[in-house]
């Protein structure tokens, strides 16, 4: 039988929201959750290179470390170019973040013997486990990880010399966690608002398409 992980209860802190899994989990993965109330405590030097040490032992198709990581820190004209880069939703909340970081990709497989260079058709998956490193890494050290698909990836280009066979990806704010009340309104109730995911026999199957995992419960 499944032991059940409740969700936020009234004795926990207001800014405690761990996932309320069906099945057990990790602490550090039911901790992990991705805020827009960041305080403006600047990310220490040591912890923002573990993170990234983090990132770099995570496995990667034929080893070749495809991702890269541009970091930009607050009050820097980098981290001004890169918020800048943001669509607007984004920018509305990351004016205290203490870090921003753009993610890339290498898209290009390097020529070997005879075979010339051709397309890393798994170079997004392989920057994808990084960042979760990144993040996992990150909430151990109290630290925590809003991963942003919305910015201009041509214009993050531009802004930084970005060469073409690299792809930028997404946009990471990485700080502490802080106060909701400093957000617009609407969304200080998307970060209240209960945490929710598509149950697991929507997205696990057994054996064949659509057919529902037997070792999973009803």
């Amino acid at each position: 039988m499944r032991t059940a992980i409740p969700p936020q209860d009234a004795e926990r802190p207001d800014r405690d929201r761990r996932a309320p899994s069906d099945y057990p989990l990790t602490d550090l993965l039911a901790r992990r959750w991705s805020p827009r109330a960041f305080a403006e405590t600047p990310v220490e030097p040591e912890k923002l290179a573990s993170v990234l040490e983090a990132a770099r032992w995570a496995p990667s198709s034929s080893n070749l470390q495809p991702w890269r990581f541009l970091v930009t820190r607050r009050k820097t004209d980098a981290f001004d170019a890169l918020r800048a880069c943001l669509a607007r939703g984004n920018q509305s909340w990351t004016e205290r973040v203490p870090v921003l970081i753009l993610t890339l990709a290498d898209t290009l497989l390097p020529a070997k013997g005879d075979k010339p260079a051709a397309e890393h058709a798994y170079a997004l998956h392989d920057v994808g486990l990084a960042v979760a490193n990144l993040t996992v890494q990150a909430t151990a050290l109290g630290l925590f990880v809003h991963q942003m698909a919305g910015f201009r990836p041509d214009e993050a280009r531009a802004a930084f010399g970005i060469p073409e066979t690299f792809r930028p990806v997404t946009v990471l704010a990485l700080g502490y966690l802080g106060d909701p009340a400093a957000l617009p309104a609407e969304l200080q109730e998307r970060e209240r608002a209960p945490r929710r995911r598509k149950p697991l026999r929507e997205l696990v199957f057994e054996g064949a398409w659509g057919e529902a995992a037997g070792f999973l419960e009803p």
